[in-house]
């Protein structure tokens, strides 16, 4: 066999293709009807974008300004550009793990969600688990829990484990069950419940940590099925306008999974990302926040913590008994001591808090926390409070203190709004869902979806944060309309606050120059639409970092 020369010069080139190289050219982005918030929280509109060859804005151009000679330039054809969104606190492997396995969701009744379990598992004969989940009792109009017995009707010779909508409760069948070694003798889980039959039995249903008893069983998903979920998390994200994200509970593996889509560049999603817990923290991290990598495409700053439960499984901390429940004040998670204990050893080395709370109860406690920590940790600490659904009206000035940031999701208000009066009565409702009060205390709100709790799509949450009226437009006038807040404000939770939220000001949120070109262009004017057209804008076109990521067409 002959061998063939290879000159130095070739091997240079050679070597050149096989590396990764740096974007040679700028762009003009002209011709657009652009939308941002500025930073007095008004409208700024313009008509062009001129981006730099690494991604960042370099100007943002008006109609009377000078247009710079570019390498590249893109007629907007006058369509409606708007700075890419933001969710302040969703799941993103629980999105795509959502949209790759059993999805309840949409179902009305419990007979519509056997019918689609019987189906699944017909059309999926060779997985030994049936695993998914979005079912919810009180949109069924059931009046109690589904039973393991409801599930055994459609399938007994495999497992199933459905986790609730709000993932604080599971669903599990009687062999799931067997297979856990889950009986009447089992004990109670501390942070949990097991609901029983009246023969003290396991009824099938596990609220929050009891759910541990069954899922300890089940396989882990490879590293494959992890890759194919981020897959499809960024897909369905994108397809939404989502560019970036807060990430509310990574763990090591979850981590893992996007540090291999970041060193493959398949990593396109901004992802703020806060620990499962201090363990996850440390082992994640170490003794401090990670860098931002890839090009400011993911980092762990923080941890996520956990108060209490939900509304919808009875597991909120509340105050005073539930109102449909009496004696039942829902499941605190912590003691006072472990609260304090783990916020200070995530404090001491920079993380960021993000704690979970629904409850009157849970809220009243953090930020009875935040309060003696701030007295040692000062500084810019951005102290998160996760959803603070439920709030004693004589604990909402309290958000004002200590820059808090209420990270809360206004779908959570349309999807909740019945079965929070339930749950609360009348007399109870006055700091619940509360963004206007809270947003005048002074602290700042950042917006998200809670994603697969519920859909993603952020246009649903823009119309439901300045009408407190859902997709039906009910009730008219809107739920506690006093509590609604602006289309700007609205606007700004879900992108410069968002971004804010998780110390990336600077870096994207705002189309300002220096920071990234994250961008939108969609069919309609978001401040100008009525709330059912919001409701259905269509995202044309996802941009992040100067680079088209998702087309419509």
């Amino acid at each position: 066999m002959n061998r063939i020369p290879v000159s130095l010069a070739a091997l240079a080139a050679l070597a050149a293709l096989a590396l990764p190289s740096p974007a040679l050219a700028d762009l003009l982005v002209d011709n657009v009807d652009g939308i941002r918030i500025d930073a007095d929280g008004k409208v700024d509109r313009f008509t062009g974008l001129w981006i730099d060859d690494d991604g960042r804005v370099k100007e943002v151009l008006d109609r009377r300004d000078k247009r710079p000679d570019t390498d590249y330039r893109l007629d907007g054809e006058g369509r409606v550009l708007m700075p890419g969104l933001i969710d302040a606190h969703l799941h993103v492997m629980g999105v795509g793990f959502g949209a790759l396995t059993l999805d309840l969701s949409d179902t009305t009744s419990l007979a519509e969600a056997q019918a689609k379990i019987a189906a699944y598992a017909e059309e999926n004969p060779g997985r030994p688990w049936i695993l998914g989940g979005g079912w919810n009792q009180e949109k069924w109009g059931l009046g109690r829990f589904p039973t393991a017995a409801d599930l055994d009707q459609v399938v007994s010779d495999r497992p199933v484990y459905l986790e609730r909508v709000d993932g604080h409760a599971g669903w599990a069948n009687s062999l799931a069950m067997e297979r856990a070694g889950v009986s009447a003798q089992t004990e109670e889980v501390s942070g949990g419940r097991i609901e029983r039959l009246p023969s003290g039995a396991p009824s099938g249903v596990f609220i929050d940590a009891a759910g541990g008893l069954v899922t300890k069983i089940i396989p882990e998903p490879r590293p494959k099925d992890r890759d194919a979920a981020l897959a499809k998390a960024q897909e369905r994200l994108l397809s939404f306008g989502i560019t970036a994200a807060a990430d509310m509970g990574t763990t090591l593996e979850d981590w893992q999974t996007m540090r291999r889509a970041g060193d493959e560049g398949r990593l396109k999603l901004r992802i703020m990302a806060y620990a499962a817990g201090v363990e996850a923290m440390e082992a994640i991290a170490g003794p401090r926040p990670t860098p931002w990598l890839y090009d400011d495409r993911l980092r762990l700053g923080g941890v996520k913590l956990y108060l209490d439960g939900a509304l919808g499984s009875r597991g909120a901390w509340l105050k005073a008994p539930y109102a449909d429940d009496p004696g039942n004040t829902g499941l605190p998670f912590l003691s006072p001591s472990q609260v304090r204990n783990l916020m200070s050893r995530a404090a001491m080395d920079n993380f960021q808090v993000a704690a979970h709370a629904i409850g009157d109860a849970a809220n009243a406690e953090l930020l009875s926390a935040i309060e003696e920590l701030s007295d040692t940790y000062d500084g810019d600490r951005r102290w998160r409070i996760e959803h603070a659904q439920i709030v004693s009206p004589a604990d909402l000035a309290r958000f004002g203190e200590h820059g808090i940031i209420a990270s809360m999701q206004p779908v959570h208000q349309t999807s909740d709004r019945l079965m929070a009066e339930a749950r609360l009565g009348p007399d109870r409702l006055g700091g619940a869902y509360a963004w206007n009060s809270i947003s005048r205390t002074g602290a700042r709100l950042a917006f998200g979806s809670d994603a697969p709790v519920e859909s993603p799509d952020p246009q649903a949450g823009l119309a439901t944060a300045f009408t407190r009226e859902d997709a039906n437009g009910q009730p008219f006038g809107g739920w506690l309309p006093m509590e609604a807040v602006s289309r700007e404000d609205a606007l700004k939770a879900f992108t410069q606050d968002a971004a804010y939220a998780g110390f990336a000001e600077g870096r994207f949120g705002r189309l300002v120059e220096g920071e990234r070109a994250d961008f939108l262009f969609v069919d309609r004017d978001p401040l100008f639409a009525s709330p059912a057209e919001l409701r259905a804008t269509r995202v044309l076109e996802t941009w992040i970092a100067g680079e088209k990521v998702f087309s419509a067409e």
